[in-house]
């Protein structure tokens, strides 16, 4: 079984528009079309059994919406009794409604939101979001954040290793994901500061992109019981990271299992 845990699909009407906007801004070709079937079709093509999609609100008024296509997502996607998609919610820091939003998502069923503060228009360890973050803890939530370099807003810092060391000071969350192995773009200094941390690494993106000896040395280092394998489709190539895992010399069969299914399984709850 493999399960990406990170991805990202848009309405069919949003698709045809976002995803060429993006990919000219990050200078990526899309794997997909960035829509539900696109992300099916390119499931099938390379023996994907489970994506985890996680939408970003940007906007609070973005909430109710994005909530309606995540049901529609959890709702649609079921091969029998196994789910083919996860869609997680999204919640804005700065709503004013962030906790009654954070108890709704709970209660709709999800499993996990998904920030983003370069999109979201804050620091990691801002106030906001540390109340975002315990919030969704409380209700036993997994929180996946983006960290790092991001190509559309590629000279803010808004996820460092340090802020995400504030958060984990502050709040302990218990089940935090880390996107793009922990620090999109500087993994030396996420390997020196969050390696062995009491949280969750997913290697989206950043696996088929930095070097291949660190990243053997940040998985053993932080454990391949914390690390999640993801692709980021549209803006990564599933197969290319999944042969890196299954291919590699560096890893146990146990390790190689961990890393592609048994972690995600484990924390989705399946």
């Amino acid at each position: 079984m493999i399960i990406d845990f990170h991805t990202h699909i848009y309405p069919d009407k949003l698709a045809p528009r976002t995803v060429p906007l993006l990919s000219e801004r990050a200078g990526v070709i899309p794997s997909t079309d960035g829509t539900y079937n696109g992300l099916f079709s390119y499931m099938e093509e390379n023996g994907i059994d489970i994506s985890v999609v996680l939408p970003v609100v940007t906007s609070p008024r973005q909430f109710d919406s994005i909530l309606r296509f995540a049901s529609f997502i959890n709702e649609n996607s079921r091969l029998g009794a196994r789910p083919r998609l996860i869609s997680f919610a999204g919640v804005h820091p700065a709503s004013p409604d962030m906790k009654e939003q954070v108890r709704l998502v709970k209660r709709e069923g999800f499993k996990g939101i998904k920030l983003h503060p370069n999109y979201q228009g804050m620091c990691f360890d801002d106030i906001r979001f540390m109340r975002l973050i315990d919030a969704a803890s409380q209700e036993d939530l997994i929180v996946v954040t983006h960290t790092g370099y991001d190509p559309y807003t590629p000279d803010l810092k808004v996820c460092t290793p340090d802020m995400i060391l504030h958060v984990l000071k502050e709040l302990h969350p218990p089940k935090l994901v880390l996107a793009h192995m922990g620090n999109n773009r500087n993994h030396e200094e996420a390997l020196e500061k969050l390696c062995g941390q009491d949280v969750y690494f997913d290697a989206s993106y950043s696996i088929t992109r930095m070097d291949r000896e660190l990243f053997v040395q940040m998985v053993k280092a932080h454990g391949a019981h914390k690390i999640l394998y993801g692709s980021d489709s549209p803006w990564g190539n599933a197969q290319e990271g999944v042969n890196l895992i299954q291919t590699s010399p560096a890893f146990s069969q146990e390790e190689k299992d961990q890393l592609l299914f048994k972690n995600a399984s484990r924390l989705l709850g399946l």
